[in-house]
């Protein structure tokens, strides 16, 4: 295929484009698509969590999409590689799983996914269905196919091996297996994030080891958290559920930045890419970027939930924040304030920060009221008496009760 029909996609090339980050190669897919047969689409998620949150969703919309097209979809659980433990991007070994904790968020997987996908179509395995079968000299045929050398192009590994931190035999593994469940299912194509990349590539090459066609990789960006910096993560606290409450995912979306919101549209909404640019028109011409986010809440808690949820948490959300309400309803912490407590050791000790470092930083962004009043001062000392309400962001609330 010439320089020229690549840089021409197809158009149900565009459609796959939108929100990809890379496709590798992108002439080799063009390839496939044009022989008009249903292709072998993978992707994999080890159960690392009990439940999914929007960021993990990026992925599997671009599945979605491939379903939609009428190719052939298997979401992949990887309850073997989860025993290994995935290494990507980790500074240090990373603790695998029990295989109790796996078979629990596998199920919780399962249930949660067909919130996307076609469940009459899809297809879900688990790795462990041909890993488990796996002799000895199975595992050694496979560590055959590649090399350390190889191995050590990897980012991580190579930043690990510099710094002279420790690299376990069977992280090496991890790419390996992920690589050879693209042997066992004769992808096609496999998704995955960014930081996958390098997993994939693997792939690419233990199908070409085993004498199988070589799949096509997509990647797709690593959707940011609520911060706008760091990626969504239910360990950084900065994640917004698929099975949180409506008004809970309502609140949390409409705190995501301005900026941020169309980093959203573009990787979570299913609108036309010309809608989501009449939105950024409409704003420039003076409509409240408050009313543009509302569309987008509404999308997600519908699919998540349905319409009248997303309506009646909008409404909630209107009457709670936009009138600057303080909730009737709200967590009550009875806490010892001595003589005098510092604001940012109190909203830790709250549960409204996760620490003290992230408290004063709110305080400085001037997101901490106490009683509707905003506190400026990150070394303000809080020597209350009577019960009073602290806030933190627009949506975290708790009312104090000092011991006396």
């Amino acid at each position: 295929m010439s320089e020229e029909q690549v840089q021409t996609p197809s158009p149900v090339m565009q459609q796959l484009l939108r929100g990809a980050d890379e496709i590798i190669p992108q002439a080799e897919l063009e390839a496939k698509l044009a022989t008009g047969k249903p292709l072998e689409i993978k992707a994999g998620f080890d159960p690392t969590a009990p439940d999914l949150h929007l960021g993990h969703t990026v992925l599997i919309n671009k599945l979605r999409q491939f379903q939609q097209l009428g190719h052939n979809v298997t979401f992949l659980i990887g309850d073997f590689t989860g025993l290994i433990g995935d290494p990507t991007g980790k500074s240090a070994t990373r603790p695998p799983l029990t295989p109790e904790e796996i078979k629990q968020n596998a199920v919780t997987y399962q249930d949660q996914v067909f919130k996307i996908l076609d469940p009459d179509i899809t297809k879900v395995r688990f790795n462990s269905e041909w890993m488990s079968k796996m002799t000895s000299a199975d595992m050694i045929r496979l560590s055959a196919q590649y090399t350390v050398a190889r191995m050590l192009e990897r980012d991580d590994f190579s930043k690990r091996y510099a710094a002279q931190q420790s690299i376990a035999i069977h992280e090496f593994l991890y790419p390996l297996v992920q690589g050879y469940d693209s042997v066992a299912l004769e992808s096609d194509v496999e998704l995955g994030g960014t930081d996958q990349k390098f997993n994939l590539l693997v792939g690419r090459e233990m199908q070409k080891s085993y004498g199988k066609p070589q799949q096509a990789i997509l990647t797709v960006p690593i959707l940011e958290g609520l911060d706008g910096v760091q990626k969504m993560s239910k360990s950084l606290g900065n994640y917004i559920g698929i099975t949180d409450e409506p008004n809970e995912m309502f609140g949390k979306l409409m705190s995501v930045s301005d900026e941020l919101m169309w980093r959203y549209f573009e990787l979570l909404s299913f609108r036309p890419v010309e809608e989501i640019e009449s939105f950024q028109t409409q704003i420039q011409n003076g409509t409240n970027p408050r009313d543009i986010k509302f569309l987008l809440c509404e999308e997600i808690i519908s699919r998540f939930h349905d319409s009248r949820a997303a309506e009646s948490a909008k409404q909630d959300f209107i009457q709670r924040f936009q009138k600057n309400a303080i909730p009737d309803e709200m967590p009550e912490h009875a806490i010892a304030l001595g003589e005098g407590m510092p604001i940012a050791s109190l909203i830790k000790e709250a549960q409204l920060c996760p620490s003290t470092s992230e408290a004063m930083r709110m305080v400085k962004q001037g997101a901490v009221k106490i009683n509707g009043e905003k506190v400026s001062d990150p070394r303000m000392m809080i020597q209350e008496s009577e019960p009073f309400v602290l806030q933190v962001g627009k949506r975290k609330f708790a009312r104090i009760n000092p011991e006396q």
